[in-house]
């Protein structure tokens, strides 16, 4: 669920970056909350 959180966070970053300079601000946020949920979800223990 979190990997697919992940992709689509990317993919508008991505997305965002090739079409909106004027927004790169809000852009390298979602790549952050990105990243954020990468480490959170390997930091975490996961129940077995």
């Amino acid at each position: 669920m979190l990997f697919k959180v992940i992709a689509i966070l990317v993919l508008l970053w991505l997305a965002g970056l090739a079409t909106f300079v004027m927004l790169g601000g809000l852009i390298h946020l979602l790549l952050i909350m990105a990243l954020f949920v990468f480490v959170v979800e390997f930091t975490t223990e996961k129940d077995a």
